[in-house]
């Protein structure tokens, strides 16, 4: 790991170009400040903010009782909405983390090692790549009994791979074939050392676009689910707060609250991931930056 770390910090000017990114550091401002400003809100919290009843339902909101109001089972969409928030990018940030890492290390073997390892670990990949991932994740939610958030983050960890896999692949094809790896090679140097130590920190920022990518998808994917009914259970999402607005007709009804607190809410989370993943692309792809000048 010391020697990974050693190797990562000679790649120069990486972290200098992160800085100068606008686009990354307003990304992460944004979601840095959402989830902190949910972590205090949900320890503020004077009550169970999941309890039904607590309040009288369906109240517009009114400054300083209920800021975003009441939903139509009498809950509290403000605190309901730090919680929803909360769990929403753990199962974002989750998937991210545990799929990255998973197709990273397949890509990585699959491209270094060639010949049947590479066969067969390619052939797996393109299997999970066109399997029709939708209908899958709705049988397999509707056949489980009680969905809790780390069943969720099992589910969408299943398809949240491969195309890492298939990005990490590429990348290593033309990374091994470089000047450096023949050095590293003649130098003495294992396999897993040169893989480690040469080739991944060259890949750190396509790894990171993958990562704000598939932590993207995970929240997307888990609020269609949840709209549908097949979320978590046993605790709230922003998919779940969809879900109950949907359930309860708040759009007839006018409650226009009910349904825009989460979606304003996804949308500012999925425009912050999404700077910071078009501003590691620039980093990875000079070119592209230019051309968006």
């Amino acid at each position: 790991m010391v020697r990974f770390l050693e190797a990562l910090r000679k790649r120069s000017g990486f972290a200098n170009e992160l800085l100068r990114n606008r686009k990354i550091l307003a990304g992460i401002v944004i979601f840095l400040g959402m989830s902190l400003i949910s972590v205090a809100g949900s320890y503020l919290a004077p009550y169970n903010p999941m309890r039904l009843g607590t309040f009288p339902p369906e109240m517009p909101p009114s400054f300083p009782a209920h800021i975003l109001g009441t939903d139509s089972i009498g809950r509290d969409l403000l605190f309901l909405l730090f919680i929803s928030i909360l769990n929403s990018l753990q199962i974002g940030l989750a998937v991210a983390g545990f799929g990255t890492i998973f197709g990273l290390l397949v890509g990585l073997i699959s491209a270094y090692s060639g010949g049947f390892t590479d066969s067969a670990l390619s052939t797996v990949t393109d299997i999970a790549l066109v399997v029709p991932m939708l209908p899958v994740l709705i049988l397999v939610s509707s056949m489980i009994r009680v969905v809790e958030i780390s069943t969720m983050i099992l589910i969408l960890i299943i398809f949240s791979w491969a195309w890492t896999s298939r990005t990490i692949r590429a990348q290593t094809l033309s990374l091994k074939e470089r000047d450096f790896v023949y050095m590293a090679k003649l130098s003495g140097m294992g396999r897993f050392e040169i893989v480690f130590r040469e080739i991944t920190p060259n890949m750190i920022s396509y790894v990171g676009v993958n990562f704000f990518g598939t932590c993207f998808w995970a929240i997307t994917a888990e609020a269609g689910l949840s709209f549908l009914g097949l979320g978590p259970q046993t605790t709230t999402t922003l998919g779940n707060m969809l879900y109950w607005a949907q359930n309860y007709s708040s759009i007839y009804k006018g409650l226009w609250w009910a349904w825009a607190t989460p979606i304003v809410a996804i949308s500012v989370i999925l425009v912050a991931l999404y700077l910071v993943n078009i501003g590691l692309d620039e980093v990875a792809n000079p070119k592209l930056a230019r051309q968006r000048l």
